[in-house]
């Protein structure tokens, strides 16, 4: 039997059609709007040197929106998404070597793998009806490619020897070119000031660059931060108290598979050094509402029961269970970003010579 639509079901899909539409907004807004790069583009044509271009990536579009003039000077204003390559794979501690995030993502990925594999050998397939089974097996995805990011960094690591040092000379080689442009311009050349800053931004955020995988491992770590709080609140709070059957009864494997996700998440969060911009809780949204669609569209196809009844269309409740499941993605998402603020906020507080913030 395929899915029966009743006329309060279409304010169900308004509900997820506004948010996938809200969340495409935002990221488009954040993320690189193309209005905002076509302003940048213009703005910088009137200061770079002929010929000479100025690249600055993100997943989608260019993650540098837009230059502030102030009395013919040109500066540039950094992203609140800016990703920088070290975040990816160095600890936020200073004594705790790269190496050691390394392993702990390894066992993660490990640890959720075997108990992903124990659980669709008892269930099949058909588990990834399950909102649980998809959450799980992104942070799984997370924590592969963490580990192979974190392989890298370790390897650069030790073929530099020490990122600072690194760091250090790029510093020294732009305080040269500072003064060398200072006594060129004491020489009576004619240098364009805007054109040396531009010069030097672009050099800063070449350095920063996290690539396209740098920024597919951040929005999947973010992603899963929200799944992950939303799958285990739903699981504990709601399902086992309430909704308990002999399907969804708590065992071993199920208690495991609804903690120990959000225990290594946690743990790699506090050691690692990425950041947490608000705006990217937007692809959590659309990750949620993905797999509500997917449900609409099995249910559509034939697939008769719905593993999480408060998503049922037949109900003339349903516009407010999902009115409720769209406002606890704010939650969901708001406490694990107040987790990484409060990291950010009091650690360097506490931990004054052992805390380091990369960005």
């Amino acid at each position: 039997m395929g899915l029966v639509v009743y006329w309060y079901d279409f304010i169900c899909f308004g509900i997820v059609a506004a948010a996938v539409l809200g969340a495409a907004v935002v990221l488009v807004r954040k993320e690189g709007a193309a209005e905002g790069i076509l302003s940048w583009r213009r703005r910088i044509r009137r200061a770079k040197p002929e010929g000479e271009p100025f690249k600055y990536e993100s997943l989608f579009l260019p993650i540098l929106e837009d230059y502030e003039e102030d009395e013919g000077d040109v500066r540039a204003k950094e992203p609140a998404g800016l990703i920088t390559w070290e975040e990816m794979w160095m600890s936020c501690w200073v004594c705790l070597h790269p190496a050691v995030l390394l392993v702990v993502r390894f066992v993660a990925l490990v640890v959720m793998v075997l108990l992903l594999a124990w659980d669709i050998d008892i269930w099949g397939g058909t588990i990834y009806v399950y909102y649980t089974e998809w959450t799980f097996t992104l942070v799984i995805i997370y924590f592969g490619l963490a580990t192979l990011i974190s392989i890298e960094g370790c390897y650069e690591w030790y073929k530099q020897g020490s990122v600072r040092d690194q760091h250090e000379t790029t510093d020294f080689l732009r305080m040269d070119t500072e003064q060398e442009a200072y006594a060129a311009e004491r020489a009576g050349e004619n240098i364009n000031e805007n054109t040396v800053r531009l010069q030097r931004h672009q050099e800063q955020e070449n350095r920063k660059k996290a690539g396209f995988w740098g920024y597919t491992m951040q929005i999947l770590f973010q992603t899963c931060a929200g799944s992950v709080v939303m799958t285990d609140i739903v699981f504990w709070v709601i399902i086992v108290p309430f909704l308990s059957t002999e399907r969804f009864s708590l065992n071993l494997l199920m208690g495991s598979m609804h903690s120990v996700n959000a225990f290594f998440l946690i743990v790699d969060s506090a050691l690692n050094s990425m950041h947490f911009p608000w705006f990217r809780g937007a692809y959590f949204m659309l990750w949620t509402a993905l797999y509500v669609i997917f449900q609409w569209i099995i249910h559509a196809c034939g697939f008769s029961w719905w593993p999480y009844p408060f998503l049922e269309l037949s109900t003339a409740w349903a516009p407010l269970w999902y009115f409720a499941l769209a406002i606890l993605c704010i939650p969901c998402y708001g406490l694990f970003t107040l987790l990484i603020k409060g990291k950010e906020r009091y650690f360097p507080k506490w931990f004054p010579h052992a805390y380091q913030n990369l960005n």
